[in-house]
């Protein structure tokens, strides 16, 4: 078993030690490196690795490229090397479908493991990091549970259908001739309604909720 590997940080000397070290692992193929978000989807096109291993905070919105990512297929696995021990955004990366997050504190034997357990499907946080994560994500879930379902008008459920195949404003606007001003009015207006903050979260809010059906038709109300 060879792993296809690609890393993407803005630290050049981080990045050359990662690639230099991990070169040398027999099960993994380094096939490419970029320093931000433009290459992490430049790489995910042009060379599709197994695995994409990518910092949070480098030039441009690392939360929307792992996002593009993840909705282009379950090829490329997606971990997350940062120094950021904040609780909540592991919590959304995780609950949006990443593969690992792991602390740049962290042995390189750990990261190693990750991208291992990533190929094989599975999800890998770094030890003693993982326990937080996880109360969060129960304390989240309980939250949810308890709130009341908001009703989705029928155009607000096909601009989560298509923010769910992973289309931009943009896109979206064009599949349901709309304007991309007018998708935007309805991202804010679900954003509020759902309350989250950013695309991600709405992801996450939409594949966890049970969204009330309107009985007299059948189908979601609205």
């Amino acid at each position: 078993m060879v792993v296809r590997v690609a890393f993407v940080d803005d630290h050049p000397i981080l990045l050359e030690g990662l690639v230099s070290l991990y070169r040398t692992k027999a099960d993994l193929d380094v096939v490419a490196m970029g320093h931000n978000t433009v290459d992490a989807l430049n790489i995910l096109e042009n060379h599709r690795p197994d695995v994409m291993v990518m910092d949070l905070s480098m030039p441009g919105d690392s939360f929307a490229a792992i996002e593009l990512i993840l909705a282009s297929g379950p090829q490329t696995k997606v971990i997350v090397f940062t120094a950021s021990s904040a609780i909540q955004p592991a919590v959304e990366l995780i609950e949006a479908g990443i593969s690992g997050y792991v602390l740049k504190g962290s042995s390189s034997s750990d990261l190693h493991e990750a991208i291992l357990r990533a190929y094989e499907g599975e999800t890998y946080i770094t030890p003693g990091f993982a326990t937080k994560v996880i109360v969060s994500m129960k304390t989240a879930e309980l939250r949810r549970a308890s709130q009341p379902k908001e009703k989705l008008h029928h155009r607000e459920e096909q601009i989560i259908s298509g923010l769910l195949r992973g289309l931009t404003n943009r896109e979206i606007g064009l599949s349901l001739n709309l304007s991309e001003k007018t998708v935007k009015h309805y991202m804010t207006s679900l954003m509020n309604k759902l309350q989250v903050r950013n695309r991600v979260e709405l992801v996450i809010a939409v594949k966890n909720r049970t969204v009330p059906r309107d009985k007299s038709s059948g189908r979601v109300s609205g």
